[in-house]
């Protein structure tokens, strides 16, 4: 488990929760992170295969749309154990240079990882500033009430493609007071500062 979340751990029993992903990075990062007593079920799990259409122009809508069409659909699809809560986060890139590009767009800047990558360095060739940063915004709904909370870790891309770890853009980013990319980090470290595991902390502050 997540050191961050070492301290909160007892104070969960049994809490099952639906992460509306089926993204399999994702998942795996959520679980490894999240305290024990909190089990996250995947939109696979409870029987969600469609794909939901982020048509919001801002992370907190994303995040929002997500979450809400999973509430809706669980009022029509009864589950065989208790759902506590629902969350989902949607995240972006924001890269100094760029006027904050590419936002809301990171996950289809270019069509596909590699592009999106190869993209953000080839937008950023030449220029002297390569401050960026990754904001998490999860939407939790639970108890008929919405709450969103964000977290955010700053850094810099890198100049080139480093490690094999991670998804998306962690070979081209490196976290403020490292000096490799989250891609060369071991996942513990990554989960301990990312900003999705800043968001989580916070999101663990707002179930008790």
């Amino acid at each position: 488990m997540c050191k961050v979340f070492r301290n909160f751990a007892r104070n969960f029993l049994n809490m099952t929760l639906v992460f509306a992903s089926n993204n399999a990075h994702k998942l795996e990062e959520v679980r490894a992170i999240m305290p024990e007593g909190i089990d996250v079920l995947s939109l696979r799990e409870i029987g969600f295969e469609d794909d939901i259409d982020e048509t919001g122009t801002t992370l907190e809508a994303n995040s929002l749309i997500k979450a809400d069409t999973i509430r809706q659909w669980l009022t029509t699809h009864p589950q065989p154990k208790t759902i506590d809560g629902i969350f989902a986060d949607d995240t972006g890139l924001e890269i100094d240079a760029l006027n904050g590009a590419p936002g809301v767009y990171t996950a289809r800047w270019a069509g596909e990882p590699a592009a999106n990558r190869a993209k953000a360095l080839r937008e950023l060739a030449g220029k002297t500033n390569r401050n960026a940063q990754f904001r998490t915004v999860i939407t939790l709904i639970k108890n008929g009430h919405t709450q969103q909370v964000e977290g955010i870790v700053r850094g810099k891309m890198a100049e080139a493609e480093y490690g094999h770890g991670g998804f998306g853009y962690d070979p081209v980013f490196i976290p403020e007071g490292y000096e490799k990319t989250f891609a060369e980090l071991p996942a513990e470290t990554k989960n301990s500062i990312s900003h999705r595991a800043r968001a989580l902390a916070e999101l663990v502050k707002i179930l008790r």
